[in-house]
């Protein structure tokens, strides 16, 4: 099967200011299966809508931490994570059918694991929670306009745009993917876009992202809403927990790309699994199921795993498995599911879920069910990410990119149709100073020597300074030379489980 081999226009920014804001990628490139099960919000039965799963393979109906760690695989990089990761999934609705087919994803999933702030604790054992909410329906931040960029992120106190439901909404994100050009900034979209804007301007697919609440209460494993126990800091990514949530956590963040441009020569929409058109109902699900013992804690590696490559391979605390391993995992079904198409195509949604237009929030009683008349899908025109600028820290609107003063041109294998752009490197403003940077190169090379991507990986030294002007450095990923394997963020075409972006 032809497969492109891109240079990550979405590689991480390792940034520094006064310490470093360290992470790691938790690479999940096996789907550990695909079913209504989410034993969080319907324990014990089916659950209401499809979701994909990675991690451990004993998730279930009924999953807890000992059926989590006691699993005999994961299907994520170091054996050590049997967590559970899950998220709904987006469908294509033909126009001309009415039926429905899965999209599938590129590469499975990324779980960022976001060090930032001073005295970070691990998840306990037990720890659960979710982010996102499934029955939204609308934007509500400011004057509702999710069609404009969102204010520069120093204004929203300002604004009155720090309470907990603002924040829950800025931390979707769904980034139009074109490996042509310089990569949009990360939670910079928090809808999904139109099938037309897809189709004519994102080639590479829809990167779905979803940051969780870093600020926990520090005494509740869970909550009736599993939301209440945890918190958002003011700025997303970063900023300051409020103060009933003075425990800070590891800040997660997951990716999925999802090949949606594969449709382009039908007519029809997107809509989520949930039945959610717009995205506004995009949500995740997590558990901790990080196996601990005598020689190993996640507390070990919060303290430890700080490399800014954020490759879970510069651990030396992780035990890596490859990607055939990672994909071998997969969950048993109950059998009431057992037999249930996810894939397509189908008359309906899996678990018949009606499609809910809004702008009220779905529920089993909306009436909301029949397409309007007049349909305004919303559409958010393409900006180039900038980089992060306050005191080190990954924040949303910024691009996990890189900076180099190299020149080359991304590597490619051949795919009918496609080519590959090398963008032209921009400076930065008048008037303004060029970042300094300092740039290495990760190269991920897959058991037979296929090259998957290569990442450019830069950290930048910033003071903290508060001012209304944001600098934009525009600065586009070149080649890399050929390296020992190591995995980073990339992605096969349609159908291929083989890379992480």
């Amino acid at each position: 099967m032809n497969s492109k081999q891109l240079l990550s226009l979405g590689a991480t920014v390792a940034l520094f200011g006064g310490q470093a804001s360290a992470f790691w990628r938790m690479e999940c490139r096996g789907v550990s299966g695909q079913a209504r099960i989410d034993p969080l919000v319907n324990p014990g039965v089916a659950a209401d809508h499809i979701h994909e799963i990675f991690g451990s393979g004993g998730f279930s109906e009924t999953t807890d931490y000992a059926s989590l760690v006691g699993a005999n695989c994961t299907s994520c990089g170091a054996t050590e994570d049997k967590s559970a990761y899950w998220t709904p999934i987006p469908y294509f609705k033909d126009a001309s059918t009415g039926e429905y087919e899965a999209v599938a994803d590129v590469g499975g999933m990324l779980a960022y694991y976001f060090l930032n702030g001073d005295d970070i604790k691990a998840f306990p054992q037990g720890f659960r929670m979710i982010a996102g909410d499934t029955n939204r329906r609308n934007y509500s931040v400011g004057d509702g306009d999710y069609q404009a960029p969102d204010p520069d992120k120093s204004s929203w106190k300002a604004l009155n745009q720090v309470g907990q439901a603002d924040l829950a909404q800025r931390a979707l994100g769904f980034n139009c993917l074109d490996y042509s050009k310089a990569a949009e900034g990360s939670l910079y979209r928090h809808f999904l876009p139109s099938k037309d804007y897809i189709d004519s301007n994102c080639p590479d697919g829809i990167r779905f992202e979803l940051m969780f609440p870093s600020c926990w209460d520090g005494k509740n494993l869970d909550s009736d809403n599993h939301k209440d126990h945890v918190a958002y800091p003011d700025l997303v990514m970063n900023g300051d927990c409020p103060s009933d949530f003075p425990v800070r956590l590891p800040g997660l963040f997951y990716e999925t790309i999802w090949d949606m441009h594969s449709f382009s020569d039908r007519d029809g929409i997107f809509v989520m699994s949930n039945g959610d058109p717009y995205g506004f109902g995009y949500h995740g699900d997590f558990i901790m199921g990080w196996e601990e013992n005598d020689s190993f804690t996640l507390q070990d590696a919060v303290d430890t795993c700080t490399a800014s490559s954020g490759r879970i391979q510069d651990c030396p605390l992780f035990t890596i498995q490859d990607q055939a391993t990672q994909q071998e995992c997969k969950i048993d079904l109950p059998g009431a599911l057992l037999k249930e198409d996810t894939a397509g195509p189908l008359s309906s949604l899996p678990g018949d879920v009606p499609i809910f237009w809004g702008p009220g929030p779905a529920s089993a009683a909306s009436s909301e069910t029949i397409v309007p008349t007049s349909i305004v899908m919303p559409t958010l025109t393409y900006s180039a990410g900038s980089t992060a600028s306050v005191n080190g820290s990954f924040l949303p609107g910024n691009a996990f990119k890189a900076a180099s003063t190299g020149t080359a041109t991304p590597m490619a294998e051949a795919v009918k149709g496609a080519a590959i752009v090398t963008p032209a490197i921009s400076s930065a403003p008048a008037g303004e100073t060029a970042i300094p940077t300092a740039t290495s190169y990760v190269t991920t090379t897959l058991a037979d020597g296929t090259v998957m991507v290569n990442e450019i990986v830069y950290e930048e030294v910033i003071d903290y300074v508060t001012t209304a002007t944001t600098t934009t450095v525009f600065v586009d990923p070149t080649e890399a030379p050929a390296a020992r394997r190591r995995s980073a963020h990339a992605h096969n075409r349609r159908h291929v489980h083989g890379r992480v972006h």
